[in-house]
């Protein structure tokens, strides 16, 4: 699975289904992937404290295999870009599912659903 950001900051904000959910495919064993712009999505919020940030940077890295946009990814979310308007961060994570060719997890339909490539998962 190629987990998008509303899916992190709902999960942090202790999102009762999600929560449960990551936790079980976190028990079986199931890979989630986590776009290095993700990553940056959720740590550059402003006015998080230092605990917090260093809490979620643990949290990230205990849970999730971090993508790192590179060339091969950025060639990806080019051709979407190409094809779709549709802002950069979400060409990005979508080019990361096409990528590791895993579902999309993500509460962000509207925009994701232009790319007919990706599959979306909806949680």
């Amino acid at each position: 699975m190629t987990i998008d950001a509303n899916i992190i900051i709902a999960y942090l904000g202790g999102d009762a289904n999600l929560v449960k959910t990551l936790t079980k495919w976190r028990q079986l064993g199931l890979p989630l992937f986590l776009s290095t712009v993700v990553e940056t999505e959720i740590l550059s919020f402003p006015g998080m404290a230092q605990a917090e940030l260093q809490n979620t940077e643990k949290f990230l890295e205990e849970n999730f295999i971090s993508i790192t946009f590179d060339r091969a990814l950025a060639r990806i979310a080019a051709e979407i870009r190409r094809g779709t308007k549709i802002k950069f961060p979400d060409a990005a994570i979508a080019a990361t599912a096409l990528f590791t060719r895993t579902p999309l997890v993500t509460r962000n339909i509207k925009d994701f659903k232009r790319i007919p490539t990706v599959q979306i998962l909806a949680i």
